[in-house]
């Protein structure tokens, strides 16, 4: 039977591969955010400006974060089931991203250790080591 770390970083690397075909299946994607608003328009006489009750709408509008600053789009009807389902992939798709992180972290500190008992090994071995003399 391997030695526990070995097993460990199996179970780990599973575990990676198991998310890594997940990242497969997540398809197209976006990042950003959907929402449905009312609005005014730009007549003045409109009975929009008098009665909020009455504002125009609904309109859906994507926004998202490009160089720091939002960028919003409108959206027609039509758009909105598409992007709503490439934002759902984009969430999902970065909920395994993170996983697969955390399964990297997990590897990366038993491989540490392992580096650092096979160093203190090394470096005891050599205390012990008579010298000679020449």
């Amino acid at each position: 039977m391997p030695p526990a770390p070995e097993r460990r970083l199996a179970r780990l690397r599973a575990r990676y591969e198991k998310h890594a075909a997940q990242l497969a299946t997540v398809g197209f994607l976006l990042k950003g955010s959907l929402v449905q608003r009312f609005l005014t328009c730009g007549t003045p006489s409109c009975r929009c400006h008098t009665d909020r009750s009455r504002l125009h709408g609904p309109y859906w509008q994507w926004s998202r974060a490009v160089g720091g600053k939002t960028v919003s789009r409108m959206l027609r009807e039509d758009q909105v089931r598409r992007y709503q389902e490439w934002i759902e992939n984009w969430k999902r798709f970065d909920k395994i991203v993170a996983k697969v992180h955390d399964v990297s972290s997990q590897a990366d500190a038993i491989l540490l250790a392992q580096e650092r008992e096979s160093r203190d090994r090394n470096n005891t071995s050599r205390q012990h080591t008579p010298s000679r003399k020449l």
